[in-house]
């Protein structure tokens, strides 16, 4: 199974949005568990337009793992220091796309100088990212009504990025 990560484009959006749409329905079940309240919720602002336009952010940074020229799966970092996405199809699910989506998720931040990636974490993907060295700092709501996972990971500085460049989102140093 051979696949590419590489930056979204305008043009990804239909698909990452379908990507979005099937994972949380059919990858997410024990979380949402087939309440169309709950799930109506959750995939309200996944349309093709939103996602566009989460694409054309200039303050996020968004990847798509293309497999056989579909795509496969989506990840959205923040300059913020947020992981706003990172999902797959489920055919694809446990064979690496979302370790490689994750990783260069993490590398985008890493290269903004971001010292502290956080994400909200649903059960679903709780053992994932705690493999991936997520550490949970307590639950909370999410605002499709979920319980779920705050979760952190402290990055290590980019090597190359220069000192300014390695500032945190607060003007700090992350240090």
């Amino acid at each position: 199974m051979g696949f590419e990560i590489r930056p979204a484009t305008p043009d990804d959006a239909p698909a990452a949005c379908g990507v979005l749409r099937r994972s949380i329905t059919e990858c997410c079940t024990d979380d949402h568990q087939n309440r169309p309240e709950i799930l109506d919720a959750w995939l309200g602002n996944k349309t093709p337009q939103t996602v566009a336009g989460w694409l054309s952010a200039p303050s996020n940074h968004t990847v798509v793992a293309e497999q056989d020229g579909e795509v496969v799966g989506v990840a959205l970092v923040t300059q913020a220091g947020k992981l706003s996405l990172c999902y797959v199809l489920p055919e694809v699910l446990h064979r690496g796309v979302g370790k490689a989506l994750l990783g260069a998720a993490e590398a985008q931040a890493r290269a903004w100088g971001v010292s502290v990636l956080r994400l909200h974490g649903t059960a679903s993907v709780r053992d994932f990212y705690a493999r991936n060295g997520y550490v949970s700092a307590g639950r909370d709501k999410s605002c499709f009504g979920l319980e779920c996972d705050l979760f952190w990971k402290k990055l290590n500085p980019d090597p190359a990025a220069s000192p300014a460049q390695r500032k945190g989102f607060c003007n700090c140093s992350g240090q």
